[in-house]
């Protein structure tokens, strides 16, 4: 028992100095290592060299070292890294400064930037969000960011945000190791292929979510029910609509660089591929752009029908205001405390009086009826 004590002496404490997190990267030793690393590896013709996936065998440091020693290229994936998480990475791959700022702190534009010999590139992410019904406050699409450093042997990648996991996409890569052989642009192209493919899913459930609008605003209401849409979810709509928009209309002008433009970090082969990335880029911003000039229709029109729908009221109060005319005047007439008046003292005065003023408000009537203000 006393050798078991001792022993226990022994070991505790050698474990609590190792008991600091572990994120798959000695952050002791290598500056290059951050807790914001989801995943690093070296690949090699098209195959991932070394260690798989999360075993956290490669530092960013030595990863880098293997690739430019035997050949092959580098992938790092971060999420939402800080800028002491960041800042080994960038010196250990010669980032350039206001590229590195923009990764960190994220809320770019989408964009392709040159520094030296390493593409910066940003990439709005869109995630439709699901609702059972559309509010004046409901949240249509959410939206995230990639950015993606591309040099000679290197692909940084940067996330932000909940949606835009590249997880899936780097397992798809992997099993096709002829497209991956082309370098890092065949990764850059793959985010970008995958980015765009969201802006189409979520292109036909907006679309979806404005039909809604729109058969209600120019269907005839149920009896009863209340006449025109809440503005209010048609002006949320749009402003949803708007943030959209902002995410695909700024990256336009880079895919079409990345498709005409002969680059060195390009491989030729791959910027075929990036043509028909641009191409449905260009189809979504054309989708989106009428959606925006659709839902200013929509709203122009249901703001008409409300109009329309007060001037109707008017009338009919209007209407019945003039037909209540007819019996207030001869009340207010025979009201008058005189004696020597027609018909005031008369048998059959009231009821005539009375039967008069009933023939001309049926007659006002059916005169405003037949011109259609009642």
């Amino acid at each position: 028992m006393s050798m078991i004590r001792d022993l226990r002496a022994v070991v505790r404490p050698a474990l609590r100095k190792t008991s600091a997190p572990y994120n798959g990267y000695d952050t002791t030793r290598d500056p290059s290592a951050s807790s914001a690393v989801v995943d690093c590896a070296v690949y090699r013709d098209g195959r991932r060299a070394g260690s798989g996936e999360g075993t956290g065998c490669l530092t960013p440091r030595e990863a880098m070292r293997r690739a430019r020693e035997d050949g092959g290229f580098v992938w790092i994936g971060l999420h939402e890294p800080t800028e002491a998480e960041f800042a080994g990475i960038a010196a250990e791959f010669g980032l350039h400064p206001l590229a590195v700022e923009d990764a960190v702190h994220a809320h770019q534009r989408p964009k392709l930037e040159r520094y030296d010999d390493t593409l910066f590139t940003v990439f709005k992410t869109i995630h439709y969000v699901e609702h059972a019904e559309l509010t004046a406050t409901s949240e249509v699409v959410e939206t995230g960011e990639v950015m993606c450093f591309t040099g000679r042997d290197f692909v940084i990648t940067v996330r932000h945000g909940g949606q835009g996991s590249l997880r899936a996409l780097r397992k798809r890569l992997q099993d096709d190791p002829e497209l991956l052989a082309k370098g890092p642009s065949a990764v850059l192209h793959a985010i970008a292929d995958q980015v765009v493919d969201g802006y189409l899913a979520v292109v036909d459930a907006v679309q979806d979510d404005i039909d809604e609008v729109e058969i209600e605003v120019f269907s005839a209401p149920a009896k009863g029910s209340p006449r025109g849409v809440d503005a209010g979810r048609i002006y949320q709509l749009k402003r949803e609509v708007l943030e959209f928009k902002r995410a695909v209309s700024p990256l336009l002008r880079p895919m079409q660089l990345l498709s005409e433009r002969p680059m060195r970090l390009v491989d030729p082969d791959i910027q075929t591929y990036f043509r028909d990335v641009a191409d449905h880029l260009a189809r979504v911003q054309e989708q989106v752009v009428g959606f925006d000039e659709l839902l200013n229709s929509i709203l122009q029109a249901n703001l008409a029908q409300a109009s329309v729908a007060q001037n109707e009221d008017m009338r009919k109060i209007t209407s019945w205001a003039a037909i209540i005319a007819v019996p207030t005047m001869v009340c207010g007439v025979y009201g008058m405390n005189f004696d020597n008046m027609p018909e005031l003292h008369w048998k059959y005065g009231y009821p005539i009086s009375m039967g008069m003023v009933a023939v001309v408000c049926l007659g006002i009537h059916r005169i405003l009826k037949r011109n259609g203000w009642l």
